[in-house]
């Protein structure tokens, strides 16, 4: 089958640099994507947007040339809760990738269990309206209710100015719920402001919540800019990731969002995105804490159990 790009999408950077920040041994990518290839995974018929193909072998060469280990790789929209790409994908990675899928009302114990099996860790549902239809809470809540019994974890995608709204919903799910690139605060407002001290207060209020430090790229008002020579990028959303490090330094994770879906105004150099994680965790520590620790506890933590019993 055949597919029109949206028109106007920014294909994802063809180039990617080499970083110069050294990532930890055992570095995660908690946050990225697969589409397509369409002709094999078809795109959802209720997509808001379609995008060019982001195969599993151009994710995995990212991953090695960025000095990645492992993915997390997230359902996308365009796909809706056909998981067959993200799936496929896992099953190439050899252990080397955990997934978030998307999953309706009528999902059988089968089918969760078969996803389980394949590295499925979690659910992700979307409240970004532009993105996505409106889904009733009830049936969302009944999600997370089956979804519970199997340690798996529940990653929500919001704007901020709908946090308030979203409040009590997400203070009521039975497991760990991870965040999306912070809430989506508006960086142009104060990191100690009204907007994201609500979130700040969610976070300390309940420890189940964790946050990514994830998407500079799509937050920021000022860009990637060239200061003395050196590429310094996205640095009016430097204090907000670096707030939720500092505070919950053991409940923060980052990915790169590769390739990067719905941006209108640039592609980013995934090169340049590993570099920025230098500003926000500034010590060997703290990296340590946010690319390996962290979301090796919470996808691969069966690893972490074998090599306590050796």
């Amino acid at each position: 089958m055949k597919f029109d790009v949206t028109p106007g999408w920014l294909p994802f950077y063809p180039t990617p640099s080499k970083p110069t920040l050294i990532l930890p041994q055992g570095a995660v990518d908690a946050h990225c994507h697969v589409f397509g290839p369409g002709a094999r995974f078809p795109y959802a018929p209720e997509r808001k947007y379609t995008p060019c193909d982001a195969p599993k072998e151009k994710l995995f060469a990212l991953r090695d040339l960025l000095g990645f280990e492992r993915n997390v790789i997230v359902q996308a929209t365009c796909h809706g809760a056909d998981n067959r790409a993200l799936v496929d994908a896992l099953q190439a990675a050899e252990g080397r990738a955990r997934g978030i899928v998307t999953v309706k009302r009528d999902v059988t114990d089968q089918e969760l269990k078969r996803l389980d099996a394949g590295g499925v860790r979690g659910v992700r549902f979307n409240f970004v309206k532009r993105l996505v239809d409106f889904t009733p809470k009830e049936e969302l809540m009944e999600i997370a209710a089956r979804i519970a019994p199997l340690g798996w974890h529940i990653v929500v995608y919001f704007e901020a100015a709908d946090l308030a709204e979203l409040w009590d919903f997400f203070t009521r799910l039975p497991t760990i719920v991870v965040v999306d690139h912070m809430g989506r605060p508006d960086v142009s407002k104060s990191v100690t402001g009204e907007e994201f001290n609500l979130f700040i207060k969610l976070m300390k209020a309940h420890p189940n919540i964790w946050s990514k430090v994830s998407c500079p790229e799509r937050l920021s008002k000022t860009g990637p800019k060239a200061l003395d020579g050196e590429q310094h990028a996205y640095t009016d959303v430097v204090p907000f990731a670096r707030r939720l490090i500092r505070e919950f330094p053991d409940r923060v994770l980052f990915g790169t969002d590769w390739p990067h879906p719905n941006l209108k105004d640039h592609m980013p150099d995934d090169g340049l995105l590993v570099d920025y994680i230098a500003q926000i965790a500034p010590t060997e520590q703290l990296r340590k804490k946010l690319l390996v620790d962290n979301p090796m506890r919470l996808y691969w933590p069966e690893e972490k159990y074998e090599s306590n019993q050796k």
